[in-house]
């Protein structure tokens, strides 16, 4: 997967996500851009799934530690 800019953001993939696909629907692409675009597609798909996996193990951890204080207020 090529290298995302670190300043990158799940919006921004989103956005040029949906770009991508009106781009395809409205236009018509040959198929060299079309396996370029389907490339691209792919690989902001992966920053987006792996953006929600990283998001899904921070709320983890937060509500996880939440769970902690709770457990440790109920037994004092």
């Amino acid at each position: 997967m090529p290298e995302q800019p670190a300043d990158r953001t799940y919006r921004d993939a989103i956005a040029e996500l949906e770009t991508l696909l009106r781009r395809l629907e409205t236009e018509t692409v040959d198929v060299d851009e079309l396996t370029a675009s389907a490339q691209r597609a792919a690989d902001l798909i992966r920053f987006c799934k792996q953006r929600l996996r990283t998001a899904e193990a921070t709320l983890d951890r937060v509500f996880d530690a939440l769970d902690d204080e709770d457990d440790e207020a109920a037994t004092t």
